[in-house]
């Protein structure tokens, strides 16, 4: 009995600890820990709000969102930054510049200084991409959330894929996707008189299309099911990153827990079936590599038989993160960013006008080419201009890995970095007085004469880890931009309503309904 007695006494007493040092765990993460940031912040002259335990600014963050989406903004306001990150403005207007915003127990200083900024982008290895809710692992992981030498090892893998060469192989496929667009257009639009479409669909059909053409060399209707699968991805991920995340949480069946992992795997399922597909043909000798998926093969391929070592290269898992990834960025940013581009177009017809003389000048009504395209000077002033009004992404957040001093700040290991996009590219210092209105004429002599030389321009980030696919999405931007111009005049429906909206990227909340004239 004794025997016993000491068992369980053993047994109660183990279990007794086990909570206390969990409960400690707990308390450190959900309180401690918070407050001891928030005071070494205050100390260096940082402010923000007070923390509240857990929840931080998340709630006041996310309810102010929703309100400035209950209503549309005015037609002629350029102005986002009220309407997509109200909170920030509100904590910077009420703190200053110097300030910081809770993400849950974690504070995020915002870094609207010019050369910190700089610094941060080009320190890689001490601010990394802040470790996400373990949920959004489920929409794509791979070389936009890997670090260090995994990071550096994929991305020399992944940066043949992308050489100018290499996007010369995929012109035809960026033409006849474009073609295809038109073509529905050509038949809805009459030769004399109007009519009216909502591009948006059409545009991100579009970017679709080129991203299976030129990743997988398939048309859009076979990727179509893995594409609508990633979008409603991308609306529960935004849901829960949007909220606190409790360890553990994502184990729980819950309905969007559930819905989240039938998605992945069916996507997984899909780009295993192309690969395995593709990996076949390339052993029996009958793959055409010039799309994005064989050229990845291939350089993984070579990478492991120059290292000798299969550990160099990258798991299948891997490609099919890479997969997933080229679907859900090339898709998203491109979409999003002609989408923008139509609609300043159609408000501001002179540059409209002055863009398709541009392009009638270079090509006529001839089929636009490689080369014709890098001698857009207007164009590519408007695209630019586009990117600086409407950035897809409209904030970049960084994780501090080290203890660090970035300028006179000493930021601890676990603090996030803020890096605003939407509001840097309304310096009114860097842009002038008419930052917030279209004038593609401040890029004529190109971004570093526009910037004055200062990192204030990041649309497609900057530094050692910008967006390896930039040159891809201009490509495409210009094709697109460049056919709808030679075959169409355009301007707004009466039925537009200006309501963009952050989910991942910057989209339309009510479509972008346009009226279209042959031309």
């Amino acid at each position: 009995m004794d025997k016993i007695q000491m068992i369980v006494t053993v047994c109660c007493s183990a279990i007794a600890i086990a909570l206390f040092v969990c409960l400690r765990k707990v308390l450190n993460w959900v309180w401690f820990n918070p407050k001891k940031l928030e005071n070494l912040l205050r100390k260096q002259g940082l402010n923000g709000n007070s923390y509240k335990i857990l929840y931080g600014d998340m709630k006041d963050f996310s309810g102010m969102i929703k309100e400035t989406n209950s209503k549309p903004m005015n037609l002629s306001d350029d102005d986002l930054a009220p309407r997509i990150v109200p909170f920030f403005l509100e904590i910077i207007k009420k703190y200053g510049k110097k300030s910081f915003i809770w993400m849950g127990p974690r504070p995020q200083v915002f870094i609207m200084n010019l050369e910190l900024i700089k610094e941060v982008f080009s320190k890689i290895y001490v601010y990394q991409k802040p470790g996400v809710n373990p949920l959004g692992a489920l929409l794509v992981r791979g070389l936009v959330s890997y670090e260090k030498d995994k990071w550096a090892k994929h991305r020399k893998i992944i940066n043949p894929a992308f050489h100018l060469e290499k996007l010369k192989h995929m012109f035809p496929a960026f033409y006849l996707s474009c073609s295809e667009m038109l073509s529905k257009w050509e038949d809805v639009v009459p030769v004399e008189g109007s009519h009216e479409i909502d591009v948006w669909p059409h545009l991100q059909q579009l970017s679709c299309d080129v991203i299976s053409r030129t990743a997988f060399g398939s048309s859009y209707e076979e990727g179509r099911k893995m594409f609508e699968l990633q979008k409603e991805q991308a609306q529960h991920v935004l849901a829960a990153i949007r909220s606190v995340y409790i360890p553990g949480w994502r184990f729980l069946p819950t309905r969007r827990n559930r819905r989240m992992k039938e998605i992945k795997k069916d996507v997984w399922s899909s780009i295993r079936g192309i690969i395995d597909k593709r990996l076949k043909a390339m052993k029996d000798g009958d793959a055409d590599n010039e799309d994005l998926l064989g050229i990845l093969l291939e350089s993984n391929f070579k990478e492991i038989e120059q290292q000798r070592n299969k550990d160099f290269g990258m798991s299948i898992e891997d490609v099919i993160e890479k997969c997933k990834l080229f679907y859900l960025a090339g898709a998203e940013t491109t979409s999003v960013w002609l989408l923008w581009t139509l609609v300043l177009l159609s408000r501001y017809q002179d540059w409209q006008a002055r863009a398709r003389e541009e392009v009638l000048q270079v090509f006529g009504c001839r089929k636009p080419d490689f080369d014709g395209l890098n001698h857009l000077k207007v164009v590519t002033m408007i695209l630019y201009e586009s990117l600086r009004l409407y950035p897809p992404i409209t904030a970049l957040t960084r994780r501090v890995n080290e203890d660090i001093t970035l300028g006179e700040l000493s930021l601890p290991a676990g603090v996030l970095v803020s890096l605003p996009v939407i509001l840097l590219h309304r310096e009114e210092e860097v842009w002038g007085e008419d930052v917030n209105k279209f004038n593609p004429e401040r890029f004529r002599e190109g971004i570093s004469s526009a910037t004055k030389g200062q990192v204030t321009y990041f649309p497609f980030a900057w530094g050692p880890r910008i967006c390896i696919g930039q040159n891809f999405a201009m490509l495409e931007a210009k094709m697109a931009l460049c056919m709808i111009l030679q075959s169409f005049s355009f301007e707004l429906s009466p039925s537009y309503t200006h309501a963009p909206q952050s989910i991942l990227t910057m989209q339309p909340q009510y479509g972008a309904p346009l009226i279209f004239h042959k031309l």
